[in-house]
């Protein structure tokens, strides 16, 4: 089982790694959102009292670079059924739920690489971690949470075969969830409709870990944000991994 996993997990790393102008086009908007809305909503944030907006923003815009880098390997899964490389892997005499397990571990460590580079970036911009001793564990819990979307993706694309559709789909997922995660402003103080809409959005979890791992800041508590992914990565592993298995080869 190892073994299988390792080799889907490799083969999507380097399908990663050559495709460069997806590296480049990945980390680009996370940067234009950061430095666009850090530097342009920076005095207004701290006017109304909530301090330094960078040291806010960059861990919901690293939340958002995984977010995205994650639902968008799914398309590679639709590349693959229609130019038929899907149907080599699963003729193989190889577990479904390996295969789906590797190709999304692959994508996650892709996605995780994508949000550490943002997590650089923003350093230029004057974004400061303030307990370094915690970045082991925030690289963790970027995994997992790179993990849950890319199961998200993953399971989309399982049911879809034209590309085209896909990005139409992801941009009803994508939008709704980066901006009621409270990536870009905090959640206190919102309508109540609102608020029940963040709390059961999977992503204010992450970026709520990310952001207590990164300045210590916190709205659900790190644990509940822990519980809430890895719960999350259980169910869509068995939702992803039933409709993964009804693929006609």
């Amino acid at each position: 089982m190892i073994e299988e996993v390792y080799v889907m997990w490799l083969r999507q790393v380097k399908q990663f790694v050559r495709s460069k102008s997806r590296m480049i086009g990945s980390i680009a908007q996370p940067v234009l959102f950061l430095v666009a809305l850090g530097l342009g909503f920076g005095p207004i944030f701290e006017q109304a009292g909530g301090g330094d907006y960078v040291q806010f923003l960059a861990p919901g815009i690293i939340g958002m670079t995984i977010l995205f880098g994650s639902l968008f390997n799914g398309v590679s899964l639709i590349w693959d059924k229609n130019f038929g490389f899907l149907k080599e892997t699963l003729v193989a005499p190889v577990s479904r739920t390996n295969i789906l397990i590797g190709r999304c571990l692959g994508g996650a460590t892709a996605a995780t690489f994508q949000g550490v580079v943002v997590l650089l970036i923003s350093y230029l911009i004057g974004f400061r971690v303030s307990n370094m001793l915690q970045l082991p564990v925030l690289l963790i819990f970027m995994v997992l949470v790179a993990l849950l979307f890319n199961l998200l993706g993953t399971t989309i694309a399982s049911k879809l075969d034209d590309m085209q559709a896909f990005p139409l789909v992801m941009n009803f997922i994508i939008m709704p969830l980066f901006f009621l995660s409270g990536a870009l402003f905090p959640l206190e103080n919102l309508p109540d409709p609102v608020l029940l809409l963040t709390k059961i959005n999977p992503l204010s979890y992450g970026v709520d870990g990310i952001r207590y791992l990164l300045i210590g800041q916190t709205t659900f508590t790190f644990p509940i944000d822990f519980a809430v992914i890895t719960g999350c990565i259980f169910f869509m592993l068995l939702i992803g991994n039933h409709f993964f298995n009804k693929i006609e080869p």
